[in-house]
């Protein structure tokens, strides 16, 4: 169940996109928390790119978690900024994870999460395991 902000609250995340993805990526990690899964790394760099949430699942599984938040679905969903260069980008990024922290034998998945906060309404959250494969 993702948090409902008062609506001053609402309007100080609207107000600032920093702000919003930070909290869209909270809302992110509680959800996977609840779904039983251990948070590894969060905004891990490498000169290749950036990874918002490492986690591993109840089974043991690598995931490599792209958050979007977006005030709306408007325009387009927000899973489908993960185009194909980003998920290239993801996948190639992910291997230097692998690689650094020596769990190039681990099973992995690579998920999309994404965090929707309207001007108004409730907050919905969206889960897509498996979103891609590299």
């Amino acid at each position: 169940m993702p948090c409902f902000p008062l609506p001053w609250v609402r309007r100080w995340l609207l107000a600032d996109i920093y702000r919003l993805g930070r909290w869209g990526q909270k809302q992110a990690e509680r959800r996977l928390r609840r779904s039983g899964c251990r948070i590894l790394a969060r905004n891990w760099a490498a000169d290749c790119g950036e990874l918002d949430l490492v986690v591993c699942d109840a089974d043991g599984v690598v995931v490599f978690v792209e958050v979007k938040t977006r005030r709306s679905e408007a325009f387009a969903p927000a899973v489908a900024a993960v185009n194909l260069k980003k998920q290239r980008k993801i996948a190639r990024t992910a291997k230097r994870f692998l690689t650094q922290y020596k769990l190039s034998d681990r099973p992995l998945r690579f998920d999309v999460l994404t965090v929707i906060l309207p001007d108004k309404g409730p907050v919905e959250v969206k889960h897509y395991p498996a979103a891609f494969v590299p």
